[in-house]
């Protein structure tokens, strides 16, 4: 019996994330008894609530006003069609505007921004597809092409003995903007965030072709991961299956020397 498509891939909006049920943690007894029966369920990117779940004689609530959230219309229509677009196929990107609206209202120039670092406003996909397990057990989202590629590469490791953890994969724009707002929270300038945080939406993590990669024992996204048989084994085998790393000492983007910090990029680009 082959699985729902639904259970394969997360289905992406603008404000609101189509999760399959069963990749879930229940927050509450009353969630884990619907997530029992539940195919997909519709999270706030914003904050990760868990809004409404899809069952098999309809969406019921998990929250209340939950037909109030931004972006629900959307949601549901990609409810009803989302999964028979959904393929192994490259997804289309999602509009740039609303991020486009947000960093203005941090205060942030973009296109200053932009010509500072000469990175570019990085679109999220419609959809992401499965790529197993990070190393804290979360679901790990990447494009479909890259999904392959890293578990070609992950493969390829585990064969001369070497093993890499996935620490995350896709991020979306509200995920980094949610860093943003707390640190603001606590009273940090826009300057001194900047100076440790990509601004949202110039992240390769919201295009779900990027991974930050560790070792077993290695603490996550420290340059110390440079003296890992894990990092010695993909500085001559990434390439082979379309990994680059993005951000080696001395970039362009004035971004710290990141080695654990790998993107794929397919052959013809």
């Amino acid at each position: 019996m082959h699985a729902h498509p639904s259970s394969r891939f997360l289905l992406n909006t603008p404000d609101v994330e189509l999760w399959p049920a069963r990749l879930l943690r229940a927050r509450s007894n009353r969630d884990a008894r619907v997530l029992s029966r539940a195919t997909q369920v519709l999270r706030r990117k914003r904050d990760g609530a868990y809004l409404a779940a899809a069952l098999p004689e309809g969406v019921i609530g998990l929250m209340p006003r939950w037909q109030r959230a931004p972006g629900i219309d959307d949601a549901l229509d990609l409810l009803d069609a989302g999964a028979l677009h959904a393929t192994h196929a490259a997804a289309p990107d999602l509009p740039l505007s609303q991020v486009e609206v947000r960093l203005a209202a941090l205060g942030l120039d973009a296109d200053d921004y932009a010509a500072r670092t000469g990175l570019a406003l990085v679109a999220e996909p419609a959809w992401l597809a499965f790529a197993g397990l990070d190393r804290y057990r979360r679901p790990l989202w990447l494009t479909s092409e890259t999904a392959r590629a890293w578990q070609g590469l992950h493969a390829a490791a585990a064969r001369d003995g070497v093993v890499l953890d996935a620490v995350s994969g896709y991020r979306s724009h509200d995920y980094q903007l949610g860093i943003f707002d707390r640190k603001r929270a606590r009273g940090l300038s826009l300057d001194a965030i900047l100076a440790v945080n990509a601004a949202p939406g110039y992240s390769e993590h919201h295009a779900g072709s990027a991974l930050d990669i560790s070792a077993p024992g290695e603490p996550p996204a420290e340059e110390s991961f440079e003296d890992t048989a894990a990092f010695e084994w993909l500085t001559r085998h990434a390439a082979d299956h379309g990994f680059t790393m993005s951000y080696p000492r001395d970039n362009p983007h004035g971004i710290v020397y990141e080695p654990w910090h790998w993107r794929y990029r397919p052959a013809t680009d």
